[in-house]
């Protein structure tokens, strides 16, 4: 039975010669996989327009629960973005994003705290103009749905360790943080995306943040892996 749903695009792969199949994250049922017929026939140009990374999409699906891959009948846009497809820097955090969020959700059920999450801060990084460091708030705050957010309440001496997810007054450990780090996740823990402009980070210490990220992921998802972005997108925000 056709239902509507809103959907946001993780990751789309072109099928035979004129097919798309888009992986999306949705708000009745969260991961869910769809077969685009004829997206790239030319009388359908406009179709894959719709599919770009991230697209937030309102849908009608025609959905079977034996089957791996869904149709979609219906598409509109849920919301049109105004520069997170056209301005480059953005389409840079678009595309590591889009990777991360395909790599981490996996569950085929509803969640609709994250959706709307992953909604709302999408659209709050298509308005601004200082976000360089979107993507750290981003991804910290990504913890909480994931299940493993920092622990919030600390001591000014303490230290952040990775594998506990905890802050440890017990020197130094094997997951220890750097002090820069440990100085500026106290600083991001709580704080709202409205709020990111009154840190000023240089490059270099925006991509050790990152790289911590990334492990902490590692320690606490077994089968998350680097993204393949990543190298490059360190060089844009360079």
């Amino acid at each position: 039975m056709p239902t509507r749903t809103k959907a946001i695009v993780l990751s789309k792969i072109k099928y035979r010669d004129n097919d798309l199949i888009i992986s999306c994250y949705t708000q009745q049922r969260g991961l869910t996989s769809y077969l685009i017929r004829g997206a790239y026939k030319s009388k359908r140009s406009g179709t894959i327009a719709y599919y770009q990374l991230l697209s937030q999409l309102d849908i009608v699906e025609n959905y079977k629960p034996n089957q791996s891959l869904h149709y979609i009948k219906e598409v509109k846009s849920a919301f049109v973005y105004s520069s997170l497809h056209t301005n480059v820097l953005k389409s840079s955090i678009v595309l590591f994003l889009s990777e991360v969020l395909t790599n981490v959700l996996k569950e085929e059920e509803q969640n609709t705290l994250l959706y709307d999450y992953l909604e709302t801060a999408l659209q709050w990084l298509d308005s601004e103009t200082n976000y360089a460091n979107f993507h750290l708030l981003f991804l910290l705050k990504l913890t909480k749905h994931l299940g493993f957010y920092p622990q919030e309440s600390y001591q000014d001496t303490d230290v952040f360790n990775m594998e506990s997810g905890f802050f440890e007054n017990k020197g130094q450990h094997i997951y220890a943080i750097s002090a820069a780090n440990n100085k500026l996740l106290k600083q991001l823990l709580g704080m709202n995306f409205d709020a990111l402009h009154i840190i000023k980070l240089q490059a270099h210490q925006r991509q050790s943040f990152l790289q911590m990220l990334m492990q902490y992921f590692e320690l606490h998802l077994g089968y998350f892996r680097k993204p393949k972005s990543l190298q490059i997108f360190n060089q844009v925000f360079n």
